[in-house]
């Protein structure tokens, strides 16, 4: 088993910055990639940005590209995602997830273990 918790959610102005922390625990050696997902109101949950466990690769949704940064301590014990110049649009709760395959690293059923969610909130 992995135990994923996230922390670092609150309330933003448009154009402000966060950083969410995923704490990550238990088997980690089974591990191939975390990834960060959202799920806005009325929404279906939707990838963010994703990560190799070995550090080798990196994804991001297009509508986060170059806003958002995903990356992880040395320790591998955290893995964070950065957010800048937020918009309304991006308010969600944010769900950090580790999968232990290869396959579907920007899809819900590429990944095995979900904290619990941290809530984003962004103001105009």
């Amino acid at each position: 088993q992995v135990q994923l918790v996230e922390s670092g959610g609150g309330l933003k102005q448009a154009g402000g910055s966060l950083r969410l922390s995923c704490a990550v625990s238990g088997r980690t050696f089974s591990i191939y990639a975390m990834g960060w997902f959202r799920q806005g109101p009325g929404k279906e949950r939707e990838f963010v940005a994703a990560l190799t466990w070995s550090g080798s690769g990196t994804y991001y949704a297009d509508s986060v590209k170059g806003r958002f940064a995903i990356s992880r301590d040395n320790a591998k014990t955290t893995v964070y995602l950065q957010m800048n110049s937020l918009k309304p649009e991006d308010t969600a709760v944010y769900y950090c997830a580790a999968g232990r395959t290869a396959s579907f690293v920007r899809e819900n059923r590429g990944y095995d273990y979900w904290g619990q969610g941290t809530q984003v909130t962004v103001s105009s």
